[in-house]
């Protein structure tokens, strides 16, 4: 009798495990790699869906290293959704392998290869394509229509809201540019510690000049300082810019240099170049970035912080 039992409480048990386990494979979230990615997917997708994000806010997606956590959502996730062009590292490469058996998308393919930036070496395009807002308008259709047929019966609800957003970054487009038009030619020169803002000088006409190469995983040289000294003397650049997601080591570095050369020049606020600022604030969703950017450059470079 208490083997009969003991079999009729596993059989039971099995059930209740079949069932609840199914309804969280029916629940899988969306799962994104970088903060930016995340959410312009958020507003897409609303309240119909759950979204995962593996890097928060200050990660540094060059040399991020994948968690255990991150495992178990990217095995659990309907829908993944990276940025591709190397900028997540070793991971892209794991998502691109993983289409056989997954649905991974990275969102950079809709692009052009003609509209992409070369990086210094053979087939490597940068991969900092959201600093151009008309190109991340490109990246929300192409987000909208994998999203319509992976789960078509929210289709509605995601073509309204794409929409709305769309039409907000249309506005924030012409805003940037508008700004950028108030900065006389001379001073249209942004530097930073790495190269992650030239789709941003390519698309509203300013120059960017950088110490590190496209990824932070590169070295900086007494060399790279020198010569980035040097240029900043001789055009009277007035400003340098800190990044949210790497060190300030270098840019103090350039500064110390610079004033050792008779003059000065001020480290402006931080600029948001590869991720979100924290949940709630101004800088911590996509359009709120790029006015939190164009703002502190206009600031910083026109002379008007207070």
């Amino acid at each position: 009798m208490k083997k009969l039992l003991l079999l009729i409480s596993f059989i039971l048990l099995c059930i209740w495990w079949f069932f609840t386990r199914s309804s969280i494979f029916e629940k899988k979230p969306i799962v994104c790699t970088t903060s930016i990615i995340g959410d312009t997917v958020g507003h897409i997708v609303g309240d119909s869906l759950s979204i995962k994000t593996l890097m928060g806010p200050g990660v540094d997606p060059h040399l991020y290293r994948p968690r255990k956590s991150d495992v178990v959502a990217i095995s659990d996730a309907q829908l993944i959704f990276y940025n591709g062009l190397h900028l997540e590292g070793k991971m892209g490469e794991i998502f691109a392998h993983m289409q056989k058996y997954k649905s991974t998308v990275a969102v950079s393919d809709c692009l052009e290869r003609n509209k992409l930036l070369q990086s210094d070496y053979p087939n490597i395009y940068d991969p900092h394509i959201w600093h151009d807002v008309s190109l991340w308008i490109q990246v929300v259709e192409y987000i909208h229509r994998q999203l319509c047929e992976h789960f078509p019966e929210h289709k509605d609800t995601f073509s309204n809201n794409k929409k709305h957003y769309v039409d907000t970054l249309i506005q924030l487009n012409e805003y940037v540019r508008t700004q950028v038009e108030r900065l006389p030619n001379d001073k249209k020169i942004l530097v930073t510690g790495h190269d992650a803002f030239s789709y941003f000088g390519k698309a509203y006409g300013i120059e960017v000049v950088s110490l590190q190469g496209i990824s932070t995983d590169a070295q900086v040289s007494g060399k790279d300082i020198s010569n980035l000294t040097q240029l900043i003397v001789e055009q009277d650049v007035p400003a340098l810019f800190l990044e949210s997601s790497i060190p300030s080591g270098s840019i103090r570095a350039v500064q110390e240099a610079v004033a050792a050369r008779g003059k000065k020049i001020i480290v402006a606020d931080e600029l948001y170049s590869d991720a979100l600022g924290d949940p709630g604030t101004t800088s911590g969703s996509y359009d709120g970035m790029i006015k939190h950017n164009i703002t502190t450059i206009i600031c910083a470079l026109h002379n008007e912080c207070t």
